[in-house]
């Protein structure tokens, strides 16, 4: 088993799990957060895939922006979550 095949289990392995966490999690901050690692483990993964320029749009909107409005609309409404 070569190198790039165990990077590329553990990516898909963290895409997935981040995934999960980020459905499953009650506090609305929590899920947001592993929404946001669930953006850099897809960042990565375009990284592993020799595309870097989709990697980084990947991890502009998807692990930066997005929880950043995310978190903003949280303040917002004044929601913790349950």
């Amino acid at each position: 088993m070569s190198l790039v095949t165990v990077l590329d289990i553990l990516v898909v392995c963290g895409i997935v799990v981040s995934a999960v966490l980020a459905c499953h999690l009650e506090n609305l901050l929590s899920a947001v957060i592993a929404l946001g690692v669930t953006g850099l483990f897809t960042a990565a993964a375009f990284l592993v895939m020799h595309a870097p320029d989709v990697a980084i749009s990947e991890a502009a909107v998807g692990a930066a922006l997005t929880p950043v409005v995310f978190i903003a609309a949280l303040r917002k409404i004044g929601g913790k979550g349950k």
